[in-house]
């Protein structure tokens, strides 16, 4: 796990250095909205209800709607004078009796981990919190906004939750009447409630129709009912070519700017969402391929133009050659002339 937060519960004149970390992840499947055509991905625009016109994202302000329908928009300058609150400290108000403290009022929970120099005040703590049977409601700074928070212990660890505040907790508008309930019937219910008694176990229950979803996507996976779509990726393990990959990027940047990128394109690889894309792209393709081929062929003329040139100049060098040879030759039948006339001489 990675922290989020980093600070100080102080309690008293005792500072606990800690860590803060997320306890929950949520496991919810999630779907994209796609075209049922092609499997493409929807994409919104941000549009003004006004004048219809696409707005910028550094054009956007925040505003507030008042309950007559008028906008008040607020600037950055506006948001700038806000009180806020960046304390790192997790300050302890109160410590009241766990039952006190209302379920419906948790919201977000996160672990405590102490720093080496606060493990002891943090067992401390700890302690205090289990052998009391008691919350310790605290205020803490996340985000740069004031929640109400409490500690409390959780496998011998300090678990902090977030609470929502009084005035977010709706009551209910309705009522229930059931009419007369006989006695008979509360016993039964009794009865009822005593044979499904037990203890809670959360390993016990399933999340059902998640694996219900992983099961229908691997039967299609399987089948091949895929489709293949710009942003596919490959899922096999497989080493992508980093080079290829490099310029697409660079092909993609100068695509973005309204630069030629048909020269840019590698020539041995073809990219099947290109060939999805609009259709003003494919003169600069048959371009590109007419380079190519002429490339090609300027190479082989040049190659078959050394191939000459190396084997006439063989043909001069092997002619060079031979008439030396013969020289050497008739040089060796002199020297031998002359020894047999000295030999005949001396006899």
């Amino acid at each position: 796990m990675r922290a989020i937060w980093k600070g100080s519960v102080s309690f008293g004149l005792v500072n606990v250095p800690v860590k803060l970390y997320s306890a929950t992840e949520s496991h919810d499947v999630s779907f994209r909205q796609v075209h049922a055509k092609d499997g493409g991905r929807i994409k919104y625009q941000r549009v003004c209800s006004i004048d219809g016109e696409e707005v910028a994202y550094a054009d956007i302000a925040k505003g507030y709607e008042t309950e007559d329908g008028e906008m008040v928009i607020l600037t950055d300058d506006d948001l700038a004078q806000l009180p806020l609150t960046s304390s790192r400290e997790i300050a302890v108000e109160k410590f009241v009796p766990s039952d006190q403290i209302d379920p419906m009022l948790f919201e977000k929970s996160y672990y405590l981990e102490p720093e080496k120099t606060g493990a002891k005040p943090y067992a401390l703590l700890r302690q205090a919190l289990q052998e009391a049977d008691r919350m310790a409601v605290v205020t803490v700074a996340l985000r740069q906004r004031t929640s109400v928070a409490v500690l409390r212990v959780r496998d011998d660890v300090i678990v902090l939750q977030t609470m929502m505040w009084p005035d977010e907790i709706r009551t209910p508008d309705f009522s229930v009447d059931a009419g007369e309930v006989r006695s008979g019937e509360v016993k039964m219910a009794q009865m009822l409630v005593e044979t499904l008694a037990g203890d809670f176990d959360p390993t016990e229950f399933e999340d059902d129709y998640a694996e219900a979803v992983e099961a229908l996507v691997s039967a299609k996976i399987e089948g091949g009912e895929v489709k293949r779509t710009a942003t596919s990726t490959k899922s096999s393990g497989e080493v992508v070519d980093l080079l290829a990959a490099l310029q697409k990027s660079v092909a993609a940047a100068k695509k973005a700017r309204g630069e030629d990128v048909a020269d840019e394109e590698p020539e041995d690889q073809t990219d099947e969402a290109d060939e999805t894309d609009e259709t003003d792209e494919k003169p600069a393709r048959k371009t590109a391929a007419k380079k190519t081929s002429a490339k090609s062929t300027a190479k082989s003329t040049s190659k078959s133009t050394s191939e000459s040139t190396s084997s006439s100049t063989a043909k001069k060098s092997s002619a060079k050659k031979a008439p030396a040879k013969k020289t050497a030759a008739k040089s060796a039948a002199k020297k031998s002339t002359a020894k047999k006339a000295e030999t005949r001489k001396a006899s």
